[in-house]
């Protein structure tokens, strides 16, 4: 069973740079595009939309991020 996240709950994952830290924004159930990416969210394929400290946000499935 996938991890069920909520938004507000602090998570981190990895970037480029090493280990990100944010929150999670919304559980995205439906297609959308972040900083020009298309994200193929669906609801039964559902991403979640993060955001760091400093507000770049990023979509990630619940297996990439690991709760703080």
């Amino acid at each position: 069973m996938a991890k069920e996240l909520h938004k507000g709950d602090a998570v981190s994952w990895k970037s480029h740079g090493g280990t990100a830290k944010g929150k999670v924004i919304r559980k995205q159930t439906s297609s959308t595009t972040i900083k020009g990416h298309r994200v193929a969210a669906s609801t039964d394929n559902p991403e979640y939309i993060v955001e760091t400290g400093e507000g770049k946000r990023a979509a990630h499935k619940a297996a990439a991020l690991k709760k703080v």
